[in-house]
């Protein structure tokens, strides 16, 4: 497995709050991603308005304008739960990380990207310097004529006064949430379902939280369990885009060629993806005790093809565009492989 560079627990602050909470406290946080998740929070509709009237949230930079030395001022453990979504790119996600884990009593990894790692772990197959010279210098749309990228320490004059500008570190790999620091509860998807959110607010507002460690809002079966359509365990000679033929609404899409991810991806979603005529693409995760979602979706692919020799089955593979981005599109940061060695992994 790859090494999680956990570092100790922040030490403890002196409490400098003294009164009394009487409602529960939440805070939602988004470290890298896309913003999605807070999107899928606000899908529980008018529920909404429950979440309003029986809690106080307390620290949510999409919705709020509060300082990270508000939640610093915070005493420790006093936000009951949070709701963090993102992977851990930069050090300021990293001392986000931290200092929501001490000041939350129960830690929740809300969707793929705090889950594990999502589409931003795919950077984990480039270096950080190829990524930066693109973006700043290479890309196609980039006008960057005196070749400026970004650093972490600058001094400038100002009115007479040299002050020093800081931006956070850019680390050289992703990590998912649970890698840097302890996570309770794990809610996947990019982004969650209604039905994962409810689920999660119906075992905070009860009471009855799962055991430690449980993957709320999901079930243990895969997504083949919740699909309608009709499977029959066909052989193919190649895999399909869906993009580029047509699709059959009634029959298993991995039976029609089509790199379906749901035999190898824990249900919960609803199967919305193939009930649209569009493959699993594995947000949910990995089934239960299954290492590597990437070396399963792998194992389930090959064993479809209809060939005996290794060199048919190895053309065919072949045909898949990006296969690492594929079969670790939501799970590059748990995965064996979990980033192109470059450099010790123990190094940021």
């Amino acid at each position: 497995m790859p090494i999680k560079p956990l570092k100790a627990p922040r030490k403890k602050k002196k409490a400098l709050e003294s009164e009394k909470k009487s409602r529960p406290r939440v805070a939602i946080y988004w470290a890298s991603s896309c913003g999605g998740c807070e999107i899928a929070f606000l899908e529980i509709a008018e529920r909404i308005l429950e979440v309003a009237e029986k809690a106080d949230l307390v620290f949510c930079p999409c919705l709020m304008d509060s300082k990270y030395k508000d939640v610093e001022k915070m005493r420790d453990d006093s936000i009951d739960v949070t709701l963090f979504n993102g992977a851990i790119r930069t050090s300021e996600n990293e001392e986000m990380a931290y200092l929501l884990r001490d000041k939350s009593k129960v830690l929740v990894a809300y969707g793929s990207c705090s889950y594990e790692g999502c589409i931003p772990a795919l950077a984990n197959l480039c270096k950080k310097e190829d990524i930066l010279n693109f973006v700043y210098k290479e890309s196609p749309s980039t006008n960057n004529p005196h070749e400026v990228v970004p650093v972490e320490r600058t001094r400038i004059s100002t009115n007479g006064t040299e002050i020093e500008l800081n931006l956070p570190c850019f680390h050289n790999y992703v990590r998912s949430l649970d890698q840097v620091v302890e996570v309770d509860y794990y809610v996947p998807g990019c982004p969650p379902v209604r039905k994962s959110t409810d689920a999660l607010l119906d075992a905070f507002f009860s009471g009855k939280m799962p055991p430690r460690g449980s993957v709320v809002g999901a079930g243990d079966k895969s997504v083949c369990e919740d699909c309608k359509r009709e499977r029959k365990e066909k052989k193919i000679k190649a895999f399909k885009r869906p993009h580029l033929h047509s699709v059959d609404p009634t029959e298993c899409l991995l039976d029609q060629g089509f790199m379906c991810c749901g035999p190898a991806t824990r249900g919960g979603c609803g199967a919305l993806c193939p009930s649209v005529n569009m493959p699993c693409i594995g947000c949910y995760g990995p089934l239960t005790d299954v290492e590597d979602q990437g070396v399963r979706i792998l194992s389930v692919f090959a064993s479809v093809l209809d060939y005996q020799k290794e060199d048919e089955i190895r053309k065919a593979l072949d045909d898949i565009i990006d296969p690492a981005g594929y079969f670790n599109k939501f799970s590059m940061s748990h995965s064996l492989l979990f980033r192109n060695r470059f450099e010790s992994m123990t190094k940021k």
